[in-house]
């Protein structure tokens, strides 16, 4: 049993003196290669479907397996997305134009200007003009419709201005060409 011992303990001293002896050969990553990147194409956007002075515009995309039902999800997008532009806009020219005039009840006449232009706002969406459709078919089948639409600033305005100066309580301290001139300013800072 000796002998057994003494040839396993020179076996075992071996292998120990042998792979503390050899080096490892040092394995370098080959670095990833990132994918090109690819550029997407969104049909209806860019530069001239933004807001300007005389038109608030948006756009959007509706994505469905039927054609019917991605046109009628762009529209119901674009829309939502027209009215919170037009919304903002209105209640922005509401505080500038309230706090600049000297109206009698302010607080009063800031609920009543706000209610009146969620009417207007509201009524003038039925006048959105289309600028831009147009219906793709991706790889799966599916349809995506890119969808841009218009609405007059001026329209805005002009109607905002009539619904104000017939109520009996803002028409006292209405001032049309303050009010354009508050609204102009709002618009430009949307750009």
């Amino acid at each position: 049993m000796k002998i057994s011992s003494n040839v396993f303990l020179t076996i075992l001293t071996s292998v120990v003196l042998i792979s503390c002896g050899t080096t490892k050969e040092v394995v370098k990553e080959k670095p990833v290669q990132l994918k090109e990147e690819t550029l997407i194409v969104s049909h209806c956007a860019g530069e001239e479907f933004f807001t300007t002075k005389e038109y608030f515009r948006a756009n959007s995309i509706g994505e469905s397996s039927d054609h019917t039902i991605s046109k009628k999800k762009a529209l119901a997008n674009v829309k939502a997305e027209l009215a919170g532009a037009v919304n903002s806009t209105v209640k922005a020219v509401t505080d500038n134009y309230i706090k600049s005039s000297e109206m009698n009840n302010i607080e009063q006449a800031e609920e009543r200007f706000e209610e009146l232009s969620r009417v207007v706002v509201e009524q003038k969406l039925v006048g959105i003009t289309t600028i831009c459709e147009k219906t793709t078919r991706t790889a799966e089948g599916r349809y995506k419709t890119y969808i841009a639409i218009e609405l007059s600033a001026m329209d805005i305005v002009n109607k905002l201005s009539e619904t104000l100066s017939k109520d009996d309580i803002l028409k006292v301290d209405y001032d049309y060409e303050k009010f354009k001139k508050t609204f102009e300013e709002e618009l430009s800072k949307l750009r």
